[in-house]
C-alpha cells in the first residue's frame, strides 16, 4: 500500500504515465479485469440496511456482461462518442453499470437526485442528453417524479430508461411494491422503456460497435452546487482511467473489499472507488440506495462492515462524526484503513475514530475539475493529521500567488492558491461552457483550484481556505450568491453576505449577515423565514441570520468576508465553550494555518476545552487572556 514520497517517486521513475501499459478505454480495462478475476465478486448491493437483509452480488464476469449489453442498448438508442446518456439514480448496481457502459458508448452524465427538477433539466440541456436512465416509481422515493418533470423541461431527451428496484427486495415486501408505487406525471414526450427488459435483450458477449479511437471526453460531472445551475466539468477517458490506476497501483488488490456508502453521482465514488475496483479487481459494496443517508445505515454500520469483511472504509468527516455517536458493536478487525475526503477532518474526530476502531484514517484531496484525485496521506507511511497528504504519482502541485506581474511561486509554508497538473486535468477545456474556462489555468497547464493552501518542508499539502466563496456543508458545495440573492429580495435588506460558519458535524453550515436599508425595521426571525421561503434547496437555508449596522467592506465596496468568518468562528466557539470558563479572545489570520481562534482558558479543564474545540476543523490556540503569546 501507499507508503509515501519514495513510493510515488518509484512509480514515476518506471515510465511517463502516457507510456505505461494501461488499456486505453474503460471497456478494455474492464475486460482485462474480467479475464484476470472473472469469478471473484465485483459489486455487492443491499437495498435495506439490516445486515441480514437480502443482497445481490455481481462477479466480474457478470458485471462485464451487464456493461456489454447496456452499452449495446445505448448504442441502439442513438448514443455515439459525441452523444450523452444521463442517469438520475440512487446507488444501485445499475448506476455502476450505466456509468461504465455510458462512457463506453458515448458520454455519461451522472446527476444528483437531490436536485430539483429545474436544476436537473438545466443540466440535461447543458449536456444535450438524448437518454435519461432513472428509477421506475418506487415507494418512499421521488426520483421517478423528478425525472419526468425534468424531461418535460428538456424536450431533447428522447428516451427514459427506467430501473426498477423491486427485485432487490425480499418477500413479502416485493409483493407490496406494485400497490404502493406513486403516480408519475407522463406529460413529457420521451419514449419510456424498461432497463432490465431492454438491456437483457442485447448481446452480452461482445460490443455491437467499434469503440472510438483515441482519447475523448467520456463523462460530464456537474459541480457540487446545491443552488442555481452547477457548472459541468468534462472528463476525458484517460483521466477516468488515471484515477483508477492510482487506486489499483497504490491501495487495492483483488482481495480488498471497499465499503462505499457515497453516491455514484459524485466523483469520489465514481473514480477513486469504482474505477479503482475496475483496475484492481477489488470488491465494492454499496449499502442502500442512499448510502450514508439511508434509513438505519449508521445504526447498522459496524455490523455491515462485519458482514462484508470490509478492508477499506470510504467516508467523509460528517459520516465519521455520526459513526462516533454509535458504539462499535461488531467485529471490525477486517478494516485496515478509512479513506476520508470532501472536507477537512478535525483532529479530535480523527483521534476518536482511531481510539474506537483501531483504524487509521488517510485524508485526501481532490476536485471534480481535476476528474478527482490530487493528493493523499500515505496509508503505510507518515500521516500528518490535518494535511491532505502528498501529491500522487504523475501529479504536480504548485502553490502560487497571482498579482499584476503574473504568478509567483510561494516559499515553503507560504499560503497561495493550489494549482494542479496531472492526467486528470483536461487542459483548457475543464467546463462545457467556454466562458467558464477563462483564467482557469496558469503557467500553461496548471488548473487554478480556487483553494488556498501551503506546502510544508516535507512535501505535504495543507488546505487553509478558499479563494472561491463556496460554503462546504458535509462535502456538499453551496453557492453563497443564492443565499444572498434570497435575502436581498427582502425590501428591508440593503446588503447581504453569506459564509460558512464552523460546525462540528457538517464542517460548515450556511449563515448570513445583513445590512438594512436606512430606516427599515425587520427582525432576524422574519429574515430567516423569508430565507426559508425563497431558497429552494433546504441545505442552503442559513442556520443563522444576523443584522449588523454595517457589513465590513473593502476599499472598493466589496463585502470583506474574512471579517465575517472571524465573527462566525468566535460566536460558534463561544457557544461550544459554554460552562468551561473559556472563551475566544480573538480570531487572527495565521500565515501558515489560515484563520485561527485564540482561546483563553481561564483556569478551566484543558482536556474538556481541547475536546470541544477539537470537534472543529478551524485551528485554535490556548492563550493567557492578558498575554497574546501561544500557550498550547
Amino acid at each position: 500500500m501507499f507508503s509515501g514520497i519514495a513510493d510515488r517517486d518509484r512509480i514515476e521513475a518506471q515510465a511517463p504515465y502516457d507510456q505505461r501499459d494501461i488499456p486505453p478505454t474503460i471497456y478494455q480495462l474492464l475486460t482485462r479485469t474480467r479475464d484476470r478475476f472473472g469469478p471473484r465478486p465485483a459489486l455487492s448491493y443491499q437495498l435495506l440496511s439490516d445486515p441480514h437483509s437480502r443482497s445481490c452480488t455481481l462477479t466480474w464476469d457478470e458485471l462485464h456482461q451487464r456493461v456489454t449489453e447496456t452499452a449495446n442498448l445505448l448504442h441502439l438508442l442513438g448514443i455515439g462518442p459525441g452523444d450523452t446518456v444521463a442517469y438520475l439514480l440512487p446507488n444501485c448496481p445499475e448506476a455502476a453499470v450505466v456509468l461504465l457502459a455510458g462512457a463506453t458508448a458515448g458520454i455519461v452524465n451522472p446527476i444528483n437526485p437531490l436536485l430539483d427538477p429545474e436544476q436537473i433539466a438545466s443540466i440535461l440541456r447543458e449536456t444535450r442528453a438524448k437518454v435519461l436512465v432513472t428509477l421506475a416509481a418506487f415507494p418512499k422515493s421521488d426520483v421517478a417524479q423528478k425525472a419526468a418533470a425534468a424531461a418535460l423541461l428538456a424536450p431533447h431527451v428522447e428516451t427514459l430508461v427506467r430501473v426498477d428496484l423491486k427485485p432487490y427486495l425480499g418477500r413479502p415486501k416485493r409483493w407490496l411494491v406494485p400497490l404502493l408505487r406513486p403516480r408519475v406525471d407522463a406529460r413529457h414526450k420521451a419514449r419510456v422503456i424498461d432497463f432490465e427488459e431492454s438491456a437483457s435483450a442485447q448481446p452480452h458477449d461482445r460490443l455491437l460497435f467499434d469503440e472510438a479511437a483515441g482519447d475523448r471526453v467520456a463523462a460530464y460531472f456537474h459541480t457540487g452546487g446545491t443552488t442555481g445551475m452547477p457548472k459541468v466539468a468534462q472528463h476525458k477517458m484517460s483521466g477516468m482511467i488515471y484515477n483508477g490506476f492510482l487506486g489499483g497501483e497504490l491501495l487495492f488488490d483483488e482481495t480488498d473489499v471497499l465499503m462505499c456508502p457515497l453516491p455514484l453521482f459524485h466523483v469520489f465514488a465514481a473514480y477513486p472507488i469504482l474505477m479503482s475496483c475496475v483496475e484492481s479487481g477489488a470488491h465494492m459494496v454499496m449499502p442502500t440506495p442512499a448510502g450514508y443517508r439511508g434509513e438505519g445505515v449508521f445504526d447498522h454500520f459496524w455490523k455491515l462492515v462485519e458482514r462484508w469483511r470490509a478492508t477499506f472504509l470510504i467516508t467523509v468527516p460528517t459520516a465519521i462524526a455520526a459513526l462516533m455517536q454509535r458504539p462499535v458493536n461488531a467485529d471490525v478487525s477486517s478494516l485496515r484503513v478509512a479513506i476520508s475526503g470532501s472536507a477537512p477532518l478535525p483532529v479530535e474526530l480523527y483521534n476518536r475514530f482511531k481510539a474506537a476502531t483501531g483504524v487509521e484514517i488517510a485524508e485526501g484531496y481532490g476536485l471534480t475539475e481535476a476528474t478527482c484525485l490530487v493528493s493523499c496521506n500515505p496509508v503505510d507511511g507518515l500521516k500528518k493529521v490535518g494535511s491532505v497528504g502528498i501529491p500522487l504519482p504523475y501529479t504536480e502541485v504548485r502553490i502560487l500567488q497571482h498579482g499584476a506581474d503574473g504568478p509567483r511561486a510561494c516559499a515553503v509554508d507560504e499560503i497561495g492558491e493550489i494549482c494542479v497538473a496531472n492526467p486528470g486535468v483536461y487542459e483548457g477545456s475543464t467546463y462545457t461552457e467556454p466562458d467558464k474556462n477563462r483564467d482557469l489555468f496558469t503557467q500553461g497547464r496548471f488548473l487554478r483550484t480556487g483553494d488556498l493552501g501551503r506546502m510544508d518542508a516535507d512535501g505535504y499539502l495543507w488546505i487553509t481556505g478558499r479563494a472561491k466563496d463556496l460554503i462546504i456543508r458535509g462535502g456538499h458545495n453551496i453557492d453563497p450568491a443564492e443565499i444572498e440573492d434570497a435575502l436581498l429580495s427582502h425590501p428591508a435588506v440593503a446588503v447581504a453576505g453569506a459564509i460558512g460558519q464552523p460546525d462540528a458535524f457538517a464542517g460548515e453550515l450556511p449563515c448570513v449577515y445583513v445590512e438594512l436599508v436606512a430606516g427599515a425595521s425587520v427582525t432576524e426571525d422574519e429574515l430567516l423565514e423569508h430565507a426559508r421561503t425563497h431558497i429552494r434547496e433546504r441545505a442552503a437555508i442559513p442556520k443563522h441570520v444576523e443584522i449588523l449596522d454595517e457589513l465590513p467592506k473593502t476599499a472598493i465596496g466589496k463585502i470583506f468576508k474574512p471579517d465575517l468568518r472571524k465573527r462566525a468562528i468566535r460566536r460558534v466557539f463561544d457557544i461550544a465553550l459554554e460552562g468551561t470558563g473559556a472563551s475566544v479572545v480573538e480570531v487572527v489570520e495565521d500565515k501558515k494555518r489560515g484563520l485561527v481562534a485564540r482561546v483563553a482558558a481561564e483556569g478551566g479543564d484543558l482536556a474538556v476545552i481541547r475536546t470541544r474545540l477539537g470537534e472543529f476543523a478551524v485551528p485554535h490556540d490556548l492563550v493567557e487572556r492578558q498575554d497574546s503569546t501561544r500557550a498550547g
